[in-house]
C-alpha cells in the first residue's frame, strides 16, 4: 500500500510551506494537480503584507486596515494571529532564500496597495508569488522525507478509522494513497466564472470533496472581484494589473479619459478592492460604457519598467506600452474569502483534516480581502497546521488503512458543455453584485446539473471531477446568495454554516 503520514493536496505556497514545517521523520506526499508551479500562488504579483523590522508600523495598524477592508466581519482571534505572527514567516522565507526587493540603503522596499495605511508590502518586483513559490519548491525538493507527485488529480477522499484514503488519477492511471493526517491546500474557485485571474487548476476540487465528506463550508459567496484585470475581452484567464500599480500612483479613468473615484470614495484609487469594483460598475451605469482604463503614463518610464517588468512585458505583447498608453481594465473574479471552515490551527470539523490557503475559511479576510494578505495567510496557518499535526502524530501511532474504491472505466463520459453552462450562470447571476432577479433560476439549474453529475453513473476522469467541483461550488455560492437575498441569513443548506 502507498502509505504516508501526511498527504498534502496542493503544491502552492500553503502546501509547500506546510511540508517544510512538518518534522523530517514524517513521510509526506504532496499532490500537484498539474505541473508544480501552475497555481494561484505563482500568479500573485503584488507582494506579502506584514510588519517586520518596521519601526513606524505596528501589527495593530495592520489589523485595523484588515478589518476596515473586510467590513469588520473578520474573525478577531485569527486576525490577531495573522498580523502578530507575520514577522515569524517573513523572516523564515527570507532565510529560505526569498529575494525581496531592497532600497539603495539595503533596507527592504515596502510598497503600498489599496486599503493599507502604511507601506508594509514586501515584494519581488511584480512577481512576488512566483518568487516565493519557486523558492519553497526548490527547498522542498531537497527534503528526503517529502515526495511531490505532479499531474495527479484527486478524485475522491474517504475518511477511515485511522486516517484518509485518496483515489487519484495520475496521468491515465488510478492510484490510491493513504495517510494518517491530511492538509487540503487546493486553492480557489476562479474557473467557475467565464473570466478570472486564476490559473487553470482553480476549480474548487478540495472544497467540493470536503463538502461531500461533511466538512463545514462558510461564506463561499464572499468572492472578491479584482477591479483592474486587463480587459482583452477574449481570454478566460485574465491577466492581472497589480494593485501595486495604483499604489505607485496610477489613475483610474472612465470611457471619457476622466478620473472618477472622487465621486465614490475619499480614498480614491487606493480604496479597497470591493469598493473600487463597485465604483466601476456604478460608473459604467452612469456613462453607459464598460470601457475603463488604468493610467500610470505620468510616471517616469524607467521607474515603471523597473518596478513592473512582468506587467510591462505582458502588456507590450498585447499591444500596450504602459509608459505611454492607458491600460484597458475591468473587474474580474480574483479571490475567495470563504471556504472550508477552520480554526486557528487550520483544523476542520473532521478529525485529522486540515485546510490552508485560499480553499480555507480562517475568517481573517472578512467579506473582502485586504491586498497582499493572501500569501501571508497561507504561510501563517499552514505553519500552525504543521505544528498541530506534528503534536497529534506523536500521540497517534496507528498505521493508515486503504478504502476499497471501485472505478468503472467503461462508464459513459459526461456530456459536453456542462462547465461552460455553469460559468455562464455564475457570470450572469453573481458578478460583483448579485443579480437578484436571476439568482433563484440560476440556483435551480445548477442544482439540476449537480444532481445529474452525482447520479448519472459517469466515468471518473478529469472532466468529470472538475465539472462536479464547479457544480458543487456554484450550488453552495448561489444557495448562500439566495438565502441572503431572500432575507434569511441563516443558511440551511446541507453542510453549510452561516
Amino acid at each position: 500500500m502507498n502509505n504516508y503520514d501526511v498527504i498534502i493536496a496542493g503544491c502552492g505556497v500553503a502546501g509547500l510551506y506546510g511540508a517544510i514545517n512538518l518534522p523530517e521523520d514524517l513521510r509526506i506526499l504532496v499532490l500537484s494537480k498539474r505541473e508544480s508551479t501552475l497555481c494561484n500562488s505563482s500568479l500573485a504579483q503584488g507582494g506579502i503584507a506584514g510588519v517586520y523590522k518596521s519601526p513606524d508600523d505596528s501589527p495593530e495598524n495592520h489589523k485595523k486596515d484588515t478589518f476596515v477592508a473586510g467590513g469588520f466581519e473578520n474573525d478577531p482571534a485569527a486576525t490577531d494571529i495573522l498580523v502578530n505572527e507575520a514577522k515569524i514567516d517573513i523572516d523564515r522565507i527570507i532565510k529560505l532564500g526569498v529575494d525581496f526587493d531592497k532600497t539603495p540603503d539595503g533596507d527592504y522596499h515596502r510598497t503600498l496597495e489599496g486599503g493599507h495605511g502604511m507601506h508594509r508590502i514586501f515584494h519581488h518586483k511584480d512577481a512576488t508569488g512566483y518568487e516565493i513559490e519557486t523558492t519553497l519548491l526548490d527547498y522542498v525538493r531537497t527534503l528526503k522525507n517529502v515526495e511531490i507527485l505532479e499531474n495527479t488529480i484527486v478524485c475522491d477522499v474517504k475518511k477511515t478509522s485511522s486516517g484518509f484514503s485518496f483515489l487519484t488519477l495520475c496521468g491515465d492511471e488510478f492510484k490510491v494513497f493513504n495517510c494518517r493526517r491530511t492538509i487540503f491546500a487546493t486553492g480557489g474557485i476562479g474557473r467557475v466564472y467565464e473570466f478570472t485571474t486564476n490559473s487553470a487548476i482553480a476549480t474548487g476540487d478540495g472544497i467540493s470533496i470536503a463538502y461531500e465528506m461533511g466538512a463545514k463550508i462558510k461564506n463561499l459567496s464572499y468572492i472578491q472581484f479584482h477591479p483592474t484585470a486587463f480587459n482583452n475581452r477574449h481570454t478566460r484567464e485574465c491577466f492581472l494589473i497589480s494593485e501595486a500599480v495604483r499604489g505607485e500612483g496610477a489613475y483610474l479613468k472612465n470611457c471619457h479619459g476622466e478620473r472618477f473615484m472622487q465621486n465614490y470614495d475619499k480614498r480614491l484609487e487606493l480604496a479597497p478592492r470591493d469598493v473600487v469594483s463597485h465604483s466601476i460598475i456604478f460608473e459604467a451605469g452612469r456613462t453607459g460604457s464598460d470601457n475603463f482604463y488604468l493610467d500610470i503614463s505620468h510616471k517616469d518610464p524607467e521607474f515603471i519598467k523597473r518596478r513592473f517588468p512582468m506587467i510591462y512585458k505582458n502588456l507590450l505583447k498585447a499591444g500596450y506600452d504602459m509608459t505611454k498608453d492607458m491600460i484597458p481594465i475591468y473587474p474580474c473574479q480574483h479571490y475567495l474569502m470563504g471556504g472550508i471552515n477552520v480554526d486557528t490551527f487550520a483544523r476542520t470539523n473532521i478529525d485529522g483534516l486540515y485546510a490552508c490557503g485560499e480553499c480555507s475559511h480562517t475568517g481573517v479576510h472578512g467579506n473582502n480581502r485586504l491586498a497582499s494578505n493572501s500569501l501571508l495567510e497561507a504561510l501563517v496557518f499552514s505553519r500552525r497546521a504543521a505544528g498541530d499535526i506534528a503534536q497529534k502524530l506523536r500521540e497517534d501511532k496507528k498505521e493508515p488503512e486503504e478504502y476499497p474504491f471501485t472505478v468503472d472505466k467503461n462508464a459513459p463520459v459526461i456530456p459536453s458543455g456542462i462547465r461552460t453552462e455553469i460559468r455562464k450562470i455564475m457570470q450572469h447571476t453573481y458578478f460583483v453584485m448579485p443579480n437578484v432577479k436571476e439568482l433563484h433560476a440560476g440556483l435551480e439549474r445548477v442544482t439540476e446539473i449537480r444532481n445529474g453529475l452525482l447520479n448519472g453513473g459517469y466515468r471518473i476522469d478529469r472532466d468529470f471531477v472538475e465539472a462536479k467541483s464547479l457544480a458543487t461550488v456554484a450550488y453552495i455560492v448561489l444557495s448562500e446568495a439566495w438565502e441572503i437575498a431572500s432575507g434569511n441569513v441563516e443558511i440551511t443548506k446541507k453542510n453549510t454554516e452561516e
